[in-house]
């Protein structure tokens, strides 16, 4: 429960104007006749979260930010195409559509492991899972029937990313997520920036 005293927040990479435009004309292919049967996501409010922070105390911010900005000065700006998209946990029983990532992926992967390393002394323990790089598209509705999403699963196979959507990573960020009746509302809090030299 978030207090006066904690926001919820979470670390990742912002992607770029072209990329959200990318994704929301990807969306727009497979919602023509399949609107209803799922909750979209704003392209603007996509991200590629390395870490979820949940509540987070304010007296915490500080060591985040101080840890991002020792990071960045590690890693150099990075490229990732969006290639690909798909279902989890399958085309024949679609509950979450989502869009895969090529590119850079060692750097990408190594980053994000470094992210969980160096923020877990702060207070925010590592998570089990595995990291599956990918930004969601559409959750399917819990009222929608397997047939419904098995027809979907069809049309993902058959609907390619005409050309791939390129992406520079020059940044490592630290985002509030507020939840509101409508939606969370996102605001970036801070910037590492990727070292350029």
């Amino acid at each position: 429960m978030q207090t006066d005293k904690t926001i919820r927040a979470f670390i990742a990479i912002e992607l770029s104007d072209q990329v959200k435009e990318g994704l929301r004309n990807l969306q727009a292919r497979i919602k023509s006749s399949n609107s209803a049967l799922a909750k979209w996501v704003d392209p603007n409010s996509i991200h590629l979260t390395l870490k979820f922070l949940g509540e987070t105390r304010l007296d915490c911010l500080p060591s985040i930010v101080s840890t991002l900005e020792n990071l960045a000065n590690i890693f150099h700006p990075f490229r990732l195409s969006v290639t690909e998209l798909g279902a989890f946990p399958d085309l024949q029983r679609v509950q979450v559509i989502w869009v895969g990532l090529t590119g850079d992926m060692n750097v990408l992967i190594r980053l994000q492991q470094d992210v969980e390393k160096t923020i877990s002394p702060i207070g925010f323990p590592t998570e089990k899972r595995g990291f599956t790089p990918h930004l969601t598209l559409a959750r399917i509705r819990d009222t929608s029937s397997l047939q419904d999403r098995q027809k979907l699963g069809i049309l993902i196979k058959r609907t390619s990313i005409e050309s791939p959507l390129n992406l520079t990573v020059a940044s490592i960020n630290l985002i509030q997520s507020h939840l509101t009746p409508n939606g969370a509302v996102y605001t970036n809090l801070h910037s590492a920036k990727l070292n350029q030299s």
